[in-house]
């Protein structure tokens, strides 16, 4: 029998139709889960379970008289620290930030309180969201529930953790370069980073997403129902449009499918990540689908001047605060800050331009293909204490050579799991659309989702 909290969004709300189960009980069952886990696992930020459990108390009164407002009603939820929620101050994962309460829900905030959602806590993230890892200078470090030594990944560290740990069905983060699909592919959850604009972000900026993080395809395609709707506080949204987010997998079989294993930049890809990509890649090829290689796109200078490109951003923000909250900063991120600070004009143009050369090599690679596959992340899980796989701040962005392109240019990407190391390390299985192709990737996701097999159970709490 499944226990509660392990139950998913679907799940809930079809017991709360039949009345198996209400929202109270929901709620009362996925707050003891926290308390069991988080004392180490540290995923939390401002959790409020008063409210809360009023919340709850009024959608199980809703749901008593068979008139439930919203399509996520009294289903819980986390939303990371940086996505702004009214009254809770937005810290940004840094203790250099001075704590303002937000004077309004952004608008992915906004969506899921439409639908009623019940919103448990925000969760952590390190600085500035410019780590892989859950290392912040503010919030206590946050660690892996499948093995509390290992890294959750980032930059939304907590929603990684608390999905696979149990603190209910749906969270949310945001994504960069990979801030949603590598604490995915190290939790061993499913995420969506969608076409950039699909869901409203503010504020919004290049190659910024906000995706749902779930244990389940299904769970993310009921979130995803909810945040793509139009929001005027982005600028860089694409237009309202209706998406069946509800429609069922897509068969594989006559698909042109690519398979990329070898990013041409960064860390190379471990044996164990390769083989379980490349097994799972089989699964697509019995089933129908046309695979073909793809050859290396991203070039180690192009790494390395995205690396500059967003030092120099960072740079720019670190320089204008005074020297005491400067100090404050996580001493990495403000050396890699700091790498940002003599730049030259024209090598800042280069990195603008880099930009452009990401994004039009990325869908150059790609376009001939429905879809195409890859590994989330050359390499498993590392320490919880290191804030990058190299844990050198010369090298910070050797592990997203293969998701931080579709971020560039715009498309949609997830990250299933799809197979484990031999030490337990889960590992991510990464399909990309073509741009505007969200629910093409979601379809996918679903069928892969069936063929994949059965997956370890979730961890349980430390004794």
């Amino acid at each position: 029998m499944t226990h509660i909290h392990d139950m998913s969004a679907v799940e809930l709300l079809a017991a709360y139709k039949s009345k198996k189960l209400s929202p109270v009980e929901a709620v009362d069952a996925v707050i003891a889960r926290i308390e069991a886990w988080e004392p180490k696992l540290k995923a939390l930020y401002a959790p409020d379970f008063g409210n809360a459990r009023k919340a709850a108390s009024e959608s199980t009164k809703r749901w008593q008289k068979g008139a439930p407002q919203g399509a996520l009603d009294g289903v819980p939820i986390t939303i990371k620290e940086n996505i702004a929620t009214q009254g809770v101050p937005v810290p940004l994962g840094t203790a250099a930030t001075e704590l303002v309460p937000a004077a309004a829900d952004a608008p992915a905030s906004a969506r899921v309180r439409e639908a009623c959602a019940i919103l448990l806590s925000k969760t952590t993230m390190p600085d500035y969201g410019m780590l892989s890892s859950g290392r912040s200078s503010f919030h206590a470090l946050t660690r892996n529930p499948w093995n509390l030594a290992w890294n959750p990944g980032g930059s939304s560290a907590g929603a990684g953790a608390a999905a696979a740990a149990g603190y209910g069905p749906l969270h949310l983060g945001t994504d960069i370069g990979g801030s949603v699909r590598l604490p995915a592919c190290w939790n061993g959850i499913f995420t969506l980073k969608p076409s950039l604009g699909r869901v409203p972000v503010d504020p919004p900026y290049f190659g910024r997403a906000i995706g749902p993080m779930t244990r389940t395809v299904a769970d993310a395609c009921l979130l995803m129902a909810e945040l793509h709707k139009p929001d005027a506080r982005d600028h860089m949204s694409l237009p309202p449009v209706s998406i069946d987010f509800g429609a069922g997998p897509l068969e594989p079989k006559g698909l042109r499918i690519g398979l990329h294993l070898d990013a041409g930049s960064g860390l190379p890809v471990e044996p164990e990540t390769k083989a379980a990509i490349e097994a799972a890649a089989r699964l697509f090829e019995t089933a129908g689908a046309h695979l073909e290689p793809v050859l290396p796109f991203l070039s180690p200078e192009m790494l390395h001047l995205q690396d500059l490109f967003w030092r120099v951003r960072s740079w720019v923000d670190f320089s204008a605060l005074s020297h005491a909250r400067q100090a404050k900063v996580l001493p990495f991120i403000a050396d890699w800050c700091r790498g940002g600070a003599d730049v030259s004009g024209p090598m800042v143009i280069k990195g603008v331009a880099n930009y452009m050369a990401i994004r039009a090599a990325t869908v150059a690679a790609t376009q001939p293909f429905d879809f195409v596959l890859s590994p989330v992340s050359p390499v498993p899980t590392y320490p919880a204490e290191w804030e990058t796989p190299t844990n050198d701040v010369n090298r910070p962005l050797e592990h997203i050579s293969f998701t931080m392109p579709y971020n560039m240019s715009e498309q949609p990407a997830a990250s299933i799991n799809c197979g484990y190391t031999k030490e337990g390390k889960p590992i991510g299985l990464q399909i990309a659309g073509r741009r505007f192709d969200d629910l093409g990737v979601m379809r996918l996701s679903k069928w892969f989702e069936g063929a994949r097999g059965a997956q370890k159970k979730w961890p349980e709490p430390p004794k």
